[in-house]
């Protein structure tokens, strides 16, 4: 009985832990079909008492909410294909071909994971000014092309690569172009999709820069959409709760249809050495 005891209660506290961290979202949900004002009363309901899709019409048709939807896919989707890009191609550089100060720039990269990002925001403002990228979608995707976790990821996963392979493509007339299109990537399939959910998700849900870059009211993401939406309408908390739905229901759709790849492509890629 000890066993099946113990099985029992590590479920029940999972079950539990469940619970508290889905209930915020739940409650978001039910929340947005509800009628302005519902939620002031105390305690809030837990369920509308008369379910309406007014907030979404408000969102989409007055507040135009659906501008900030395309444009936070339009970037985010930029940021994702040109990132995996560019991430793959250095992270199977540096796992895989041997050229001068390999290691010593591999090492500056890592060290560069301890700076934090926020001290880079003003010279990279500036600079962007400079070259007239403010208030652009440029000046957003541009610093999101390569990140060094991203480098790291793949360079991790690509030493299991055997060497043989590409040394038998390579003897067979191969260029390095060809072994990386049609051998190397096909291999690295895994952790491309994890890199690709952690790169949309990470854009998708990016503040900070593109409150910063953006200055234009018709360039806004979602993220700073809302934000400028609460502070126009602060006490409209069922509208607000639409437009967090808005915003959350994409990603956690992708999330939960790519889940597998992504963490088979986490669990491969911490066993490569």
């Amino acid at each position: 009985m000890r066993p099946r005891l113990a099985s029992w209660t590590l479920n029940g506290l999972l079950l539990a832990g469940s619970a508290v961290a889905l209930f915020p979202l739940a409650w978001m949900l039910s929340v947005s079909f509800m009628h302005p004002g519902d939620t002031g009363s105390l305690p809030p309901p837990l369920l509308p008492a008369d379910a309406t899709l007014a907030n979404y019409r408000t969102l989409f048709l007055r507040v135009g909410i659906g501008g900030y939807l395309a444009n936070s896919l339009a970037v985010s989707t930029a940021i994702t294909v040109l990132s995996l890009a560019f991430n793959l191609m250095a992270g199977y550089a540096f796992a895989k071909l041997r050229f001068r100060g390999r290691t010593a720039v591999f090492r500056a990269l890592i060290g560069g994971l301890v700076i934090p990002a926020q001290v880079a925001m003003l010279p990279l403002f500036l600079l962007l000014k400079y070259l007239g990228l403010v208030n652009s979608y440029a000046g957003v995707v541009l610093p999101a092309l390569a990140s060094v976790f991203g480098i790291f990821l793949v360079r991790q996963y690509a030493r299991g690569i055997p060497r043989e392979l590409l040394e038998a493509a390579r003897m067979d007339g191969a260029g390095e172009v060809r072994i990386f299109v049609q051998i190397v990537l096909p291999l690295l399939r895994p952790i491309v999709v994890t890199l690709a959910i952690i790169t949309f998700l990470t854009a998708w849900n990016d503040f900070m820069w593109p409150l910063i870059v953006l200055t234009g009211q018709d360039h806004y993401t979602l993220p700073i959409g809302l934000a400028s939406l609460a502070r126009e309408h602060a006490r409209d908390t069922e509208l607000m709760m639409a437009g967090a739905v808005v915003t959350v229901l994409p990603v956690l759709a992708l999330f939960l249809a790519l889940q597998r790849y992504y963490l088979q492509g986490l669990l491969l890629g911490s066993m490569k050495r």
